[in-house]
Protein backbone atom coordinates (compact mmCIF):
# COMPACT_ATOMS: atom_id res chain seq x y z
CA UNK A 1 0.00 0.00 0.00
CA UNK A 2 1.43 3.33 -1.07
CA UNK A 3 1.90 6.01 1.53
CA UNK A 4 0.01 9.27 1.06
CA UNK A 5 2.19 11.94 -0.61
CA UNK A 6 2.03 14.24 2.40
CA UNK A 7 3.29 11.49 4.73
CA UNK A 8 6.15 10.71 2.36
CA UNK A 9 7.05 14.37 2.09
CA UNK A 10 6.97 14.84 5.87
CA UNK A 11 9.23 11.85 6.43
CA UNK A 12 11.60 12.98 3.71
CA UNK A 13 11.83 16.45 5.21
CA UNK A 14 12.37 14.98 8.68
CA UNK A 15 15.23 12.82 7.43
CA UNK A 16 16.65 15.75 5.52
CA UNK A 17 16.46 17.92 8.63
CA UNK A 18 18.32 15.32 10.67
CA UNK A 19 21.01 15.08 7.99
CA UNK A 20 21.46 18.82 7.89
CA UNK A 21 21.59 18.99 11.69
CA UNK A 22 24.36 16.37 11.73
CA UNK A 23 26.29 18.30 9.08
CA UNK A 24 25.88 21.51 11.09
CA UNK A 25 27.12 19.85 14.29
CA UNK A 26 30.15 18.32 12.56
CA UNK A 27 31.07 21.60 10.88
CA UNK A 28 30.65 23.50 14.15
CA UNK A 29 32.90 21.07 16.03
CA UNK A 30 35.48 21.09 13.24
CA UNK A 31 35.48 24.89 13.03
CA UNK A 32 35.79 25.19 16.79
CA UNK A 33 38.69 22.73 16.85
CA UNK A 34 40.55 24.43 14.01
CA UNK A 35 40.02 27.95 15.34
CA UNK A 36 40.77 27.10 18.96
CA UNK A 37 37.44 28.23 20.42
CA UNK A 38 33.97 26.70 20.57
CA UNK A 39 31.69 27.56 17.67
CA UNK A 40 28.09 26.66 18.51
CA UNK A 41 29.18 23.55 20.43
CA UNK A 42 31.93 22.70 22.89
CA UNK A 43 32.63 20.05 25.52
CA UNK A 44 34.44 19.59 28.83
CA UNK A 45 37.10 17.03 29.71
CA UNK A 46 37.14 17.42 33.50
CA UNK A 47 34.67 17.32 36.36
CA UNK A 48 35.15 20.86 37.71
CA UNK A 49 31.63 21.87 36.60
CA UNK A 50 29.80 18.78 37.87
CA UNK A 51 26.93 18.21 38.33
CA UNK A 52 26.05 21.08 35.97
CA UNK A 53 28.25 19.71 33.18
CA UNK A 54 29.52 16.16 33.60
CA UNK A 55 32.89 15.04 32.28
CA UNK A 56 32.62 14.41 28.55
CA UNK A 57 29.35 16.33 28.13
CA UNK A 58 28.89 19.04 25.53
CA UNK A 59 27.39 22.50 25.82
CA UNK A 60 25.98 25.13 23.47
CA UNK A 61 28.33 28.12 23.15
CA UNK A 62 27.76 31.69 22.01
CA UNK A 63 30.93 33.50 20.83
CA UNK A 64 31.94 36.38 23.09
CA UNK A 65 31.47 38.89 20.29
CA UNK A 66 27.76 37.96 20.18
CA UNK A 67 27.09 37.08 23.82
CA UNK A 68 27.90 40.48 25.29
CA UNK A 69 29.55 41.21 28.63
CA UNK A 70 29.42 38.26 31.08
CA UNK A 71 27.55 38.68 34.35
CA UNK A 72 27.74 36.82 37.67
CA UNK A 73 26.05 33.46 37.23
CA UNK A 74 27.12 33.03 33.61
CA UNK A 75 29.20 30.00 32.64
CA UNK A 76 32.02 31.37 30.50
CA UNK A 77 34.68 29.75 28.33
CA UNK A 78 38.05 31.42 28.83
CA UNK A 79 41.78 30.99 28.29
CA UNK A 80 43.23 30.34 31.74
CA UNK A 81 46.76 31.55 32.47
CA UNK A 82 47.89 29.20 35.25
CA UNK A 83 45.85 26.03 34.73
CA UNK A 84 43.96 24.17 32.07
CA UNK A 85 46.90 22.52 30.22
CA UNK A 86 46.50 24.92 27.27
CA UNK A 87 42.83 23.91 26.92
CA UNK A 88 39.95 26.30 27.37
CA UNK A 89 38.30 26.39 30.79
CA UNK A 90 34.54 26.45 31.42
CA UNK A 91 33.74 27.96 34.84
CA UNK A 92 31.06 30.17 36.31
CA UNK A 93 31.44 33.90 36.95
CA UNK A 94 30.82 34.53 40.66
CA UNK A 95 31.91 38.16 40.86
CA UNK A 96 33.32 40.99 38.76
CA UNK A 97 35.25 44.18 39.45
CA UNK A 98 37.57 46.56 37.64
CA UNK A 99 40.40 43.99 37.67
CA UNK A 100 38.41 41.28 35.90
CA UNK A 101 36.08 38.36 36.59
CA UNK A 102 36.19 36.00 39.57
CA UNK A 103 35.46 32.46 38.36
CA UNK A 104 34.80 29.13 40.00
CA UNK A 105 33.92 25.61 38.94
CA UNK A 106 30.62 24.40 40.39
CA UNK A 107 32.41 21.38 41.87
CA UNK A 108 35.34 23.38 43.27
CA UNK A 109 35.33 24.57 46.91
CA UNK A 110 37.36 27.71 46.11
CA UNK A 111 37.47 30.26 43.33
CA UNK A 112 40.10 30.06 40.62
CA UNK A 113 41.61 33.30 41.93
CA UNK A 114 42.03 31.80 45.41
CA UNK A 115 43.96 28.98 43.73
CA UNK A 116 46.35 31.34 41.94
CA UNK A 117 44.59 32.27 38.70
CA UNK A 118 44.63 36.04 38.03
CA UNK A 119 41.28 37.75 37.54
CA UNK A 120 39.93 36.78 34.13
CA UNK A 121 40.08 39.69 31.70
CA UNK A 122 37.36 40.23 29.13
CA UNK A 123 39.86 39.54 26.34
CA UNK A 124 40.37 36.02 27.74
CA UNK A 125 36.67 35.12 27.45
CA UNK A 126 35.95 33.46 24.10
CA UNK A 127 32.36 32.27 24.61
CA UNK A 128 29.43 31.95 27.01
CA UNK A 129 27.49 28.73 27.59
CA UNK A 130 23.77 28.93 26.84
CA UNK A 131 21.54 28.68 29.93
CA UNK A 132 17.79 28.18 30.25
CA UNK A 133 16.28 28.99 33.66
CA UNK A 134 19.84 29.32 35.03
CA UNK A 135 20.65 25.76 33.90
CA UNK A 136 23.41 25.20 31.35
CA UNK A 137 22.13 23.44 28.22
CA UNK A 138 24.18 20.25 27.90
CA UNK A 139 24.56 17.45 25.36
CA UNK A 140 25.39 14.18 27.18
CA UNK A 141 28.58 12.39 26.06
CA UNK A 142 29.23 14.72 23.12
CA UNK A 143 32.82 15.28 24.21
CA UNK A 144 33.39 11.57 24.80
CA UNK A 145 32.29 10.81 21.25
CA UNK A 146 34.40 13.61 19.78
CA UNK A 147 37.55 12.58 21.66
CA UNK A 148 37.11 8.95 20.59
CA UNK A 149 36.61 10.06 16.99
CA UNK A 150 39.76 12.19 17.19
CA UNK A 151 41.78 9.25 18.51
CA UNK A 152 40.43 6.97 15.78
CA UNK A 153 41.21 9.54 13.08
CA UNK A 154 44.70 10.02 14.49
CA UNK A 155 45.37 6.27 14.43
CA UNK A 156 44.16 6.03 10.83
CA UNK A 157 46.18 9.10 9.86
CA UNK A 158 49.37 7.72 11.42
CA UNK A 159 48.80 4.34 9.76
CA UNK A 160 48.43 6.01 6.36
CA UNK A 161 51.53 8.14 6.97
CA UNK A 162 53.64 5.11 7.94
CA UNK A 163 52.25 2.85 5.21
CA UNK A 164 52.75 5.39 2.42
CA UNK A 165 55.95 6.83 3.89
CA UNK A 166 54.56 10.38 3.92
CA UNK A 167 55.89 11.86 7.15
CA UNK A 168 54.42 15.32 6.69
CA UNK A 169 50.95 13.75 6.71
CA UNK A 170 51.30 13.03 10.43
CA UNK A 171 50.45 16.63 11.36
CA UNK A 172 46.86 17.66 12.07
CA UNK A 173 47.18 20.79 9.97
CA UNK A 174 48.59 18.74 7.09
CA UNK A 175 45.59 16.43 7.18
CA UNK A 176 43.20 19.37 7.13
CA UNK A 177 45.10 20.77 4.15
CA UNK A 178 44.86 17.45 2.32
CA UNK A 179 41.11 17.25 3.01
CA UNK A 180 40.65 20.79 1.72
CA UNK A 181 42.58 20.09 -1.49
CA UNK A 182 40.80 16.77 -2.03
CA UNK A 183 37.38 18.33 -1.46
CA UNK A 184 38.17 21.18 -3.85
CA UNK A 185 39.38 18.74 -6.50
CA UNK A 186 36.25 16.61 -6.14
CA UNK A 187 34.04 19.66 -6.43
CA UNK A 188 35.80 20.89 -9.57
CA UNK A 189 35.66 17.42 -11.10
CA UNK A 190 31.95 17.16 -10.33
CA UNK A 191 31.30 20.61 -11.78
CA UNK A 192 33.11 19.75 -15.02
CA UNK A 193 31.32 16.40 -15.26
CA UNK A 194 27.89 18.00 -14.81
CA UNK A 195 28.61 20.72 -17.36
CA UNK A 196 29.73 18.25 -20.02
CA UNK A 197 27.19 15.52 -19.33
CA UNK A 198 24.01 15.65 -21.46
CA UNK A 199 20.78 16.65 -19.74
CA UNK A 200 17.98 14.10 -19.87
CA UNK A 201 14.63 15.87 -19.74
CA UNK A 202 11.63 14.11 -18.32
CA UNK A 203 8.06 14.73 -19.46
CA UNK A 204 6.59 12.72 -16.63
CA UNK A 205 8.09 14.63 -13.75
CA UNK A 206 7.29 18.21 -12.89
CA UNK A 207 10.02 19.94 -10.93
CA UNK A 208 8.74 21.75 -7.90
CA UNK A 209 10.25 23.47 -4.95
CA UNK A 210 7.12 23.43 -2.84
CA UNK A 211 7.56 21.79 0.52
CA UNK A 212 11.31 21.38 0.07
CA UNK A 213 14.30 22.79 1.89
CA UNK A 214 16.33 25.01 -0.39
CA UNK A 215 19.93 23.73 -0.08
CA UNK A 216 21.36 27.12 -1.01
CA UNK A 217 19.89 28.59 2.17
CA UNK A 218 21.51 25.85 4.24
CA UNK A 219 24.83 26.33 2.45
CA UNK A 220 24.67 30.08 2.99
CA UNK A 221 23.98 29.51 6.68
CA UNK A 222 26.96 27.18 7.05
CA UNK A 223 29.17 29.60 5.13
CA UNK A 224 28.11 32.43 7.43
CA UNK A 225 28.87 30.22 10.46
CA UNK A 226 32.40 29.47 9.26
CA UNK A 227 32.98 33.09 8.24
CA UNK A 228 31.83 34.31 11.66
CA UNK A 229 34.11 31.80 13.38
CA UNK A 230 37.07 32.91 11.26
CA UNK A 231 36.37 36.56 11.99
CA UNK A 232 36.12 35.85 15.72
CA UNK A 233 39.44 33.95 15.63
CA UNK A 234 41.13 37.01 14.09
CA UNK A 235 39.58 39.62 16.38
CA UNK A 236 38.55 38.18 19.76
CA UNK A 237 41.96 36.96 21.08
CA UNK A 238 43.85 40.14 20.11
CA UNK A 239 43.48 43.90 19.89
CA UNK A 240 44.94 46.69 22.03
CA UNK A 241 47.00 45.46 25.00
CA UNK A 242 47.43 48.05 27.73
CA UNK A 243 50.73 48.52 29.58
CA UNK A 244 50.42 50.77 32.63
CA UNK A 245 53.35 53.08 33.34
CA UNK A 246 54.07 55.66 36.03
CA UNK A 247 56.46 58.44 35.02
CA UNK A 248 58.39 59.38 38.16
CA UNK A 249 60.78 62.18 39.08
CA UNK A 250 63.23 59.66 40.51
CA UNK A 251 64.40 56.09 39.73
CA UNK A 252 62.45 53.21 41.26
CA UNK A 253 62.80 49.45 41.60
CA UNK A 254 59.15 48.98 40.65
CA UNK A 255 58.97 47.47 37.12
CA UNK A 256 56.37 49.94 35.83
CA UNK A 257 57.65 53.04 37.62
CA UNK A 258 60.08 54.73 35.23
CA UNK A 259 62.08 57.90 35.70
CA UNK A 260 60.80 60.64 33.41
CA UNK A 261 62.60 60.73 30.06
CA UNK A 262 64.24 57.32 30.52
CA UNK A 263 63.49 53.96 28.93
CA UNK A 264 62.56 50.61 30.47
CA UNK A 265 61.59 47.25 29.03
CA UNK A 266 58.44 45.16 29.26
CA UNK A 267 57.37 41.85 27.73
CA UNK A 268 54.46 41.28 25.37
CA UNK A 269 53.22 37.70 25.06
CA UNK A 270 50.86 36.30 22.44
CA UNK A 271 49.47 32.79 21.94
CA UNK A 272 47.75 30.89 19.16
CA UNK A 273 45.13 28.71 20.86
CA UNK A 274 44.17 26.76 17.73
CA UNK A 275 45.99 24.52 15.24
CA UNK A 276 45.42 26.84 12.28
CA UNK A 277 48.62 28.92 11.85
CA UNK A 278 48.24 32.69 12.21
CA UNK A 279 50.22 35.75 11.15
CA UNK A 280 50.36 38.70 13.56
CA UNK A 281 51.55 42.28 13.20
CA UNK A 282 52.48 44.28 16.30
CA UNK A 283 52.13 48.06 16.34
CA UNK A 284 52.37 50.78 18.99
CA UNK A 285 50.20 53.83 19.50
CA UNK A 286 52.98 56.40 19.86
CA UNK A 287 56.66 57.30 19.63
CA UNK A 288 57.18 56.52 23.32
CA UNK A 289 56.98 52.77 22.60
CA UNK A 290 58.84 50.34 20.34
CA UNK A 291 58.59 46.57 19.86
CA UNK A 292 61.54 44.40 18.85
CA UNK A 293 59.40 42.14 16.62
CA UNK A 294 56.70 43.64 14.44
CA UNK A 295 55.75 40.59 12.34
CA UNK A 296 55.50 36.98 13.46
CA UNK A 297 53.77 33.70 12.67
CA UNK A 298 52.46 31.21 15.23
CA UNK A 299 51.77 27.53 14.71
CA UNK A 300 49.61 25.10 16.64
CA UNK A 301 49.34 26.25 20.30
CA UNK A 302 52.57 28.21 19.90
CA UNK A 303 53.54 31.12 22.14
CA UNK A 304 55.81 34.07 21.43
CA UNK A 305 57.30 36.79 23.62
CA UNK A 306 58.87 40.02 22.45
CA UNK A 307 60.45 42.96 24.22
CA UNK A 308 58.68 46.31 24.36
CA UNK A 309 60.70 49.46 25.08
CA UNK A 310 58.81 52.07 27.10
CA UNK A 311 59.92 55.69 27.34
CA UNK A 312 58.39 57.58 30.25
CA UNK A 313 56.97 61.02 29.34
CA UNK A 314 58.76 64.09 30.68
CA UNK A 315 55.68 65.06 32.68
CA UNK A 316 55.26 62.81 35.71
CA UNK A 317 52.05 60.88 36.25
CA UNK A 318 50.15 57.73 35.34
CA UNK A 319 50.01 56.68 31.67
CA UNK A 320 48.59 53.84 29.61
CA UNK A 321 50.56 52.68 26.59
CA UNK A 322 49.17 50.22 24.06
CA UNK A 323 50.56 47.44 21.90
CA UNK A 324 48.08 46.65 19.13
CA UNK A 325 48.12 43.16 17.62
CA UNK A 326 46.46 42.51 14.26
CA UNK A 327 46.01 38.78 13.63
CA UNK A 328 45.11 36.88 10.47
CA UNK A 329 44.55 33.20 9.74
CA UNK A 330 47.50 31.95 7.68
CA UNK A 331 45.44 30.75 4.70
CA UNK A 332 47.10 33.04 2.14
CA UNK A 333 50.79 33.54 1.29
CA UNK A 334 52.50 35.86 3.76
CA UNK A 335 53.31 38.55 1.13
CA UNK A 336 49.63 38.68 0.14
CA UNK A 337 48.52 39.07 3.76
CA UNK A 338 51.17 41.74 4.32
CA UNK A 339 49.99 43.69 1.27
CA UNK A 340 46.34 43.50 2.33
CA UNK A 341 47.28 44.46 5.90
CA UNK A 342 49.17 47.46 4.55
CA UNK A 343 46.01 48.68 2.84
CA UNK A 344 43.85 48.19 5.93
CA UNK A 345 43.44 45.40 8.52
CA UNK A 346 39.76 44.97 7.64
CA UNK A 347 40.66 44.49 3.98
CA UNK A 348 42.86 41.56 4.99
CA UNK A 349 40.23 40.12 7.34
CA UNK A 350 37.47 40.54 4.78
CA UNK A 351 39.49 38.75 2.10
CA UNK A 352 40.27 35.80 4.36
CA UNK A 353 36.69 35.58 5.63
CA UNK A 354 35.40 35.72 2.05
CA UNK A 355 37.70 32.91 0.93
CA UNK A 356 36.78 30.62 3.84
CA UNK A 357 33.07 31.39 3.55
CA UNK A 358 33.12 30.90 -0.22
CA UNK A 359 34.95 27.57 0.04
CA UNK A 360 32.46 26.39 2.65
CA UNK A 361 29.57 27.33 0.39
CA UNK A 362 30.84 25.57 -2.73
CA UNK A 363 31.88 22.44 -0.83
CA UNK A 364 28.61 22.07 1.06
CA UNK A 365 26.65 22.90 -2.09
CA UNK A 366 28.45 20.13 -3.95
CA UNK A 367 27.63 17.64 -1.18
CA UNK A 368 24.08 18.67 -0.30
CA UNK A 369 22.93 19.25 -3.86
CA UNK A 370 21.05 21.90 -5.76
CA UNK A 371 17.40 20.98 -5.27
CA UNK A 372 15.12 20.57 -2.25
CA UNK A 373 14.59 17.17 -0.69
CA UNK A 374 11.08 16.77 -2.09
CA UNK A 375 12.24 17.54 -5.63
CA UNK A 376 15.12 15.09 -5.31
CA UNK A 377 12.71 12.42 -4.12
CA UNK A 378 10.42 13.01 -7.11
CA UNK A 379 13.31 12.82 -9.57
CA UNK A 380 14.67 9.68 -7.97
CA UNK A 381 11.25 8.04 -8.23
CA UNK A 382 10.95 8.87 -11.92
CA UNK A 383 14.35 7.63 -13.03
CA UNK A 384 15.96 4.25 -12.25
CA UNK A 385 19.36 5.94 -12.40
CA UNK A 386 18.39 8.92 -10.26
CA UNK A 387 18.02 7.47 -6.78
CA UNK A 388 18.98 9.76 -3.92
CA UNK A 389 21.68 7.32 -2.80
CA UNK A 390 23.27 7.30 -6.23
CA UNK A 391 23.06 11.07 -6.46
CA UNK A 392 24.86 11.40 -3.13
CA UNK A 393 27.45 8.83 -4.13
CA UNK A 394 28.10 10.65 -7.39
CA UNK A 395 28.53 13.89 -5.49
CA UNK A 396 30.85 12.35 -2.94
CA UNK A 397 32.90 10.24 -5.34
Amino acid sequence: MDRPPLVTTARTLAVRGIQLAVVLVLLALAAGYLLGQPILLGYVTSGSMEPTIDTGDGYVAIPAALAGEPEPGDAVVFEAETHGDDDLTVHRVVDADNTGYVTQGDANPRTDQEMGEPPVRESQVVATAVQIDDEVVTIPNLGTAVVEAEHTAERVQNWVAVTLGIRWLSGASSLAFVVLIASTTLYLAETIRERWSPTQPSDTVKETNSGGIEPRYVCVGLAVLVATAALAAMTVPVGAHSIEVVSSDRPSEQPRVIEAGTTAEATYKTTNAGPVPVVSYLETDGDDMAVDTTELSLGYREEFETTVELTAPEETGYYQMFVVEQRYLYVLPAPVIETLHGIHPWIARGTIVGILGGMTYVLTRSLIGTAPAYSQLNRSSASPNGSLCRRLLRRLY
